[in-house]
């Protein structure tokens, strides 16, 4: 391991895992995987390591830029304590009308930017006189 990556470690968050994390891989138990390669790791139910969080302990590594948003559904639920069994152990098959998960696009070329935005390139529809402003007299 080179020295730029022990201190990219140590001082991005948002790269992978951290220096803080790798600890934690010593004694976390692998879950599994999501469609995009982020890993789900889980503290197995010992009170002694557990006492601090009062819960089992579990967390991910993204696969890329550390983005709460790329966690699928399925994933987020067991990460928020919701569900028990995590995704891996389930044959769960969306439904027909379910989409798949896409990660928040918000601050990106790809984010919505809505008809009249100042960041669009289509055009607002032209008003069509059937709005009247508020005043106080009305």
């Amino acid at each position: 391991m080179s020295l730029m990556s022990v201190l990219t470690d140590i001082f991005t968050w948002w790269n992978g895992s951290t220096i803080g994390t790798r600890f934690a891989l010593r004694d976390g138990e692998f879950v599994g995987e999501d469609e995009f390669g982020n890993r789900y790791y889980r503290l197995p139910n010992d009170p002694e390591k557990n006492a601090a969080f009062g819960t089992e302990r579990r967390w991910v590594i993204y696969a890329g830029y550390a983005e709460a948003s790329a966690i699928p559904a399925g994933w987020h639920g067991w990460m928020h304590h919701t569900v028990n069994a995590p995704p891996a152990n389930e044959n769960y098959e969306p439904r027909e009308w379910e989409k798949p998960h896409r990660e928040n696009r918000t601050g990106t070329v790809d984010a919505y930017r809505p008809k009249g935005s100042a960041l669009s390139t289509r055009q607002r529809p032209a008003a069509t006189g059937d709005y009247k402003a508020w005043s106080p007299a009305d």
